[in-house]
């Protein structure tokens, strides 16, 4: 059985979390948080939180063991963005936009 955990309108932007979930997934759940530990990047943070609440949901929920949990699935999808402007010169200004993501980690027992 599936378990999943989703972390909605984290602050960074969905092309950056794409590279992270890209390392971690189809791996066990303790290899992938020591990958996510070691990267000094806060896209690593983040999907190291929510691949955590995804094990601890499993651990908690449905009685899993956490040595035998397997990320399956990693989905990075866009979300909102917060758009500002920054005033320049000559009365212009330019756009500052805020990239937001959805993460959804799935973990399953590894057979």
């Amino acid at each position: 059985m599936e378990v999943r955990a989703v972390a909605k309108y984290v602050g960074v932007s969905s092309q950056k979390l794409r590279l992270f979930a890209g390392l971690v997934r189809g791996r066990k759940v303790d290899q992938s948080l020591g990958i996510l530990k070691l990267s000094p990047s806060p896209a690593a943070r983040a999907l190291a939180k929510v691949v955590k609440s995804a094990a601890a949901n499993a651990e908690n929920n449905y009685q899993m063991a956490s040595s035998d949990l397997k990320v399956v699935n990693i989905l990075i999808d866009q979300g909102a963005t917060l758009k500002r402007i920054r005033a320049q010169a000559r009365g212009r200004v330019s756009p500052i936009l805020r990239h937001t993501s959805h993460i959804t980690v799935l973990v399953d027992v590894e057979e």
